[in-house]
């Protein structure tokens, strides 16, 4: 115990530290989303759901194939009416990445358990080569 409070400036550090590699494991949250390729296998063996949160100009100009749109704004409204079975995984894309990851928090609220975000968006989407469909 001595050693301890000899040394409690070290183990402050030792759990400010530990506590800051444990915090994205604690927050259940994956900072990267999901990859093309990986986005590919869920579709292919697990049927997965793919809606783009684009707005609808964005969606027509290219989007995921099989893609279905719904706007983040109307997301919690029309999610349901889109993906019925929330026990399929859910892919979640826009251009970047970064409004499909807002939108997996509201679906994740929503019941929607397996949604993911395609780290990168579209644009991954396109730098791996993969198909992009035109309205």
């Amino acid at each position: 115990m001595k050693f301890i409070l000899d040394n409690w400036q070290l183990f402050s550090i030792a759990l400010a530290s530990g506590g800051m590699l444990l915090w994205p494991v604690l927050r259940g949250a994956t900072s990267t989303g999901l990859s093309p390729a990986a986005a590919v296998q869920l579709i292919n063996r697990e049927k997965a759901v793919v809606v783009d949160v684009s707005d609808a100009a964005e969606f027509a100009a290219g989007h995921v194939g099989g893609a279905k749109n719904v706007p983040l704004a109307e997301l919690e409204a029309k999610l349901a009416g889109v993906a019925k079975n929330k026990a399929l995984p859910l892919i979640l894309v826009c251009a970047t990445g970064a409004r499909s990851a807002r939108a997996v928090l509201a679906a994740k609220k929503l019941g929607y358990e397996q949604a993911q975000s395609l780290a990168g968006g579209l644009n991954a989407w396109k730098s791996a080569n993969l198909p992009v469909e035109k309205a």
